[in-house]
């Protein structure tokens, strides 16, 4: 016999999921050029930040009564090698804990490549919904999965969350209940502020960028119109360094010898800023440019400790898992009207101005669930 709490959810899940009718809440310009909304159009005002400063603060317990777990369904590629799957489970399951939320779960774990596993598990949990209360997907990719989404989003009795994305795209017939992510366009222009603050109007810099496409045109790309626009600065050089290592090491290299005028090394990821540091270690020039990283990962934390990268746009790791707990939580007191369509998690910039009990701050309230240091796999 369903539970009262159950009845709840399967309400709120008949009228939870927006449509693409409902969207957006406030159109662009250049809405035409792309075949998704940015998360400024499908959110109401305010609504995200008051997201985020309850996923930052300590927790408020569940005012209501269960008679038994909350169902959770997670569909993602925790199979791979980032960690990003497992730290989020451990926010999501610890603040839940600290909810005072009972909850089972109940994992369908994929490599990134196995979409047509992923297809699978969709289709085994919405033929299975009345064993769940909750699905949350994380997309082997997006638009390979979009169907899946809108099926498990259309699906009666199961409220559906995505993971790793806040692209909200536009042919979904049925919507899921949010999105919860990292934005690089927010961490582009976050650092840009910190930057030119720091550092001042017209600079000449380089940038080592990763792989053409979405995530590079926001972490590179909108890093480079928002120094130029706020601060007329000038990149010399731009290095394509594929996200690795190589990449960040041979670009620097290439810098440093052809553009000395640079003076400060942008890098679009934690691989190419730590090769980038390497190279400038080896030419004995890591004093005289100002390097970045991205993602505020314990590598690039423990550069910054040593005097070697300057700054980096730091995610709170955790936030994803836990906004996700807070809005089951939401859902189960009927407050669901209160969440935004996509959640971003907090990016703040670590720096060397810091000092070393700032930057551990810093860490620990990023990975505050998952803790601090690799995760035993």
């Amino acid at each position: 016999m369903r539970t009262a709490l159950v009845a709840l959810l399967a309400a709120t899940a008949l009228c939870g999921a927006a449509t693409a009718q409902d969207l957006p809440l406030k159109a662009l310009p250049d809405d035409a050029e792309r075949d998704h909304w940015l998360p400024e159009q499908v959110n109401a005002d305010g609504k995200l930040e008051a997201m985020q400063a309850v996923v930052g603060a300590e927790a408020v317990p569940y005012s209501g009564n269960q008679d038994g777990p909350v169902r959770i369904a997670l569909i993602y590629p925790s199979a791979d090698v980032s960690d990003f799957w497992a730290r989020n489970y451990l926010a999501l399951t610890k603040r839940l804990e600290e909810l005072g939320i009972e909850y089972d779960t109940t994992e369908f774990a994929s490599r990134q490549i196995e979409h047509s596993l992923q297809s699978t598990y969709a289709n085994q949990v919405a033929q299975d919904a009345d064993l769940y209360d909750f699905v949350i997907f994380g997309p082997s990719e997006l638009a390979t999965q979009a169907d899946n989404i809108s099926k498990l989003a259309g699906t009666d009795g199961i409220n559906t969350f995505v993971w790793a994305f806040h692209t909200v795209l536009k042919d979904l017939e049925n919507q899921p209940d949010a999105w919860f992510d990292f934005s690089s366009a927010a961490g582009a222009l976050t650092m840009c502020d910190y930057m030119l603050g720091r550092l001042g109007n017209d600079v000449t810099y380089a940038l080592n960028r990763g792989i053409p496409g979405i995530t590079d045109n926001q972490r590179s790309g909108d890093f480079m119109e928002c120094v130029a626009e706020k601060g007329n600065w000038d990149p010399v050089y731009e290095h394509y360094g594929e996200y690795q290592r190589e990449g960040g090491f041979e670009g620097t290299q290439l810098i440093l010898q052809a553009y000395p005028e640079a003076t400060v090394i942008h890098n679009a990821n934690t691989a190419m800023a730590m090769g980038s540091v390497e190279a400038q270690i080896a030419a004995g020039k890591e004093k005289d440019v100002f390097s970045t990283g991205w993602g505020g990962t314990g590598l690039e934390l423990d550069a910054i400790r040593r005097g070697e990268l300057d700054a980096t746009p730091m995610r709170m790791g955790d936030d994803v898992g836990a906004a996700t707990a807070e809005a089951i939580k939401a859902y189960m007191e009927g407050r669901q009207d209160e969440l935004p369509l996509v959640f971003l998690g907090r990016i703040t910039v670590a720096h060397d101005q810091m000092s070393a009990e700032e930057i551990d701050a810093l860490e620990q309230e990023a990975f505050r669930f998952s803790g601090v240091g690799a995760l035993e796999r």
